[in-house]
């Protein structure tokens, strides 16, 4: 799966960045950590992919 490259920020709502490095082709698996930085306020967010289609 291809992971977004921007997320909303749970600490203040701004825009939180993708600051790891993805593979080549741009796909992770379910279970990677993936770590974003926010803009507004620096807070910086690790997030594990899971699978969309678990909810």
């Amino acid at each position: 799966m291809i992971p977004p490259t921007e997320i909303i920020c749970v600490e203040c709502g701004g825009t939180a960045t993708l600051i790891s490095f993805l593979p080549e082709d741009g796909e992770v698996e379910v279970g990677d950590v993936l770590a974003y930085r926010c803009g507004d306020c620096l807070d910086r967010w690790d997030v594990v992919m899971e699978d969309p289609l678990d909810d």
